[in-house]
């Protein structure tokens, strides 16, 4: 049987929480480009990023008229995931459209 301590009886235990750290986001950029037609784009952004048609138009109105609209802002492995799906459906449909990604 353990001893009783009474100096351990006003002790609180104090467990530090440890702060998780969320993992930094990346903008994917989708580029204006002389070849890739706008409904190409906007099918790109319905499919692969799951935008609605009215707010598609918006960004490819942006890509067209800016020459870069944001697409969408993930993580690190979902952005590459997303950009290696858009430049192979591109390529596929023998269109040049560029994808990169920076920091948010």
């Amino acid at each position: 049987m353990p001893k009783h301590n009474p100096h351990l009886d006003d002790e609180t235990l104090v467990q530090e929480e440890q702060e998780t750290k969320k993992p930094p986001l990346y903008k994917v950029l989708m580029h204006n480009d002389d070849f890739t037609t706008m409904e190409f784009v906007v099918f790109v952004l319905i499919e692969i990023f799951h935008k609605s048609e009215a707010v598609a138009v918006e960004i490819m109105y942006a890509v067209h008229h800016k020459g870069l609209g944001i697409a969408g802002v993930f993580t690190r492995e979902i952005a590459e995931a997303k950009i290696n799906q858009v430049t192979n459906l591109a390529r596929a449909h023998e269109y040049p459209l560029l994808c990169t990604m920076e920091e948010e």
